[in-house]
């Protein structure tokens, strides 16, 4: 399930160029403070998938919600209890 949630969090994704140092950003909208930033499109991407395996780690951690993506609830009750 959670590697289910993972890669369609990543089919989320939104990629664009800004003006910076690393002009690549990619985001996962429905996942607050989830975003990444790389000097290509590819570092960009890696950054992203790493920051998104932290943020559902310490939301499990912690207990926080995960917003549901494209049906896929995660329920932490029973990923505790496993």
């Amino acid at each position: 399930m959670l590697i289910q949630y993972f890669q369609e969090a990543l089919e989320h994704a939104h990629y664009e160029i800004i003006d910076d140092e690393e002009p690549y950003y990619g985001e996962i909208p429905e996942l607050t403070g989830v975003w990444a930033t790389g000097k290509t499109l590819e570092q960009c991407r890696r950054s992203l998938a790493s920051v998104l395996e932290d943020w559902l780690l310490f939301s499990i951690a912690k207990g926080l919600p995960i917003p549901q993506i494209s049906g896929i609830v995660i329920n932490q009750p029973e990923l505790l209890a496993a």
